[in-house]
């Protein structure tokens, strides 16, 4: 991960200072596989710096995005970079205090605490991932107003209060306008460095499917990456919903070609079916058309 930051161009000394990080704070072999190893590298020079930057600073993050920019992508890659292990905590409306700090279990005949994944993550210095964390009620979140401020405590009630690790950092993604968002609190917001997360320019884009499949003909390098900004744009300008604009969606349907599939059946299968109104798949189904023959093959596509 180290040499990918020097490819994206990442100063020397913000990789020295990743690497000074890593030596000093030392990580338990049993939590060891946490560490991730990223599919998927993110993208963005800019962003990147100022990310690296907050979370030596001991800042927490906050990344606001619409749909594929990447939010998850660069909380686990900045989890891989710094070398800690990661937590992810999923928010929904149900979410309550028990389930991020722990609650009382039964083990071995006696009442113990079950630690929630916060306090894990507090505890033995990892990365949480707050994933979605505006769709949960604003009440169950306020537990965290300690563990993310100066303070960086977690009090459990009825057992002990913890001094949060160090090398401790929690990253949280929102979008907003997913079913069941609300407006994240300003006290909670108040506790984050907010990064607003762009839209994966083209030459990134290029860069994420030359990656990942290395043998793609030029051609169709351009043409797929043409495809997903055109259908971005079209989102953007209210012609058709976010369903369609799915990168894992596009990455997943070249994958099905390199495997024999015709490219109409693959790209309708991880984009144009995403979308359950017949108007709408129909204009994603134009819109493929225009850039992708039909019954494209796979020795067309790739080079080998």
């Amino acid at each position: 991960m180290l040499n990918f930051l020097r490819e994206e161009g990442i100063r020397e000394s913000l990789i020295n200072e990743i690497i000074s990080f890593r030596n000093f704070y030392k990580i338990e072999e049993k939590f060891e596989y946490r560490i991730p190893n990223p599919k998927y590298n993110y993208y963005g020079k800019d962003v990147w710096e100022e990310a690296i930057t907050a979370l030596l600073c001991g800042e927490n993050l906050l990344l606001v995005g619409s749909k594929a920019t990447g939010k998850n992508v660069l909380a686990e890659n900045l989890s891989a970079v710094f070398g800690r292990p990661k937590w992810d905590i999923s928010f929904h409306v149900n979410t309550d205090s028990t389930s991020l700090i722990g609650t009382d279990t039964f083990e071995n005949g006696q009442v113990v605490f079950r630690q929630g994944p916060i306090y894990e993550c507090a505890k033995w210095g990892g990365f949480g991932v707050l994933d979605e964390i505006n769709m949960a009620k604003n009440d169950s979140v306020a537990v965290l107003h300690a563990t993310l401020d100066y303070r960086r405590i977690i009090d459990v009630p009825g057992y002990d209060k913890i001094t949060i690790d160090e090398a401790s950092r929690f990253i949280a993604t929102m979008n907003y306008g997913y079913a069941g968002t609300r407006e994240l609190n300003e006290a909670l917001t108040s506790r984050f460095m907010v990064i607003n997360m762009p839209n994966i320019s083209l030459e990134n884009l290029k860069k994420l499917l030359l990656r990942e499949f290395p043998s793609l003909n030029e051609d169709y390098l351009n043409q797929f990456a043409g495809l997903f900004k055109d259908l971005q744009l079209k989102s953007e300008n209210s012609e058709i919903s976010t369903k369609s604009v799915d990168l894992r969606g596009l990455l997943a349907a070249i994958n099905l070609m390199d495997r024999g599939l015709s490219a109409d059946k693959a790209l309708k299968l991880g984009i144009t079916n995403k979308s359950f109104d017949d108007f709408e798949r129909t204009l994603v189904e134009d819109v493929i058309s225009l850039r992708i023959p039909t019954n494209l093959e796979r020795n067309e596509i790739f080079k080998d």
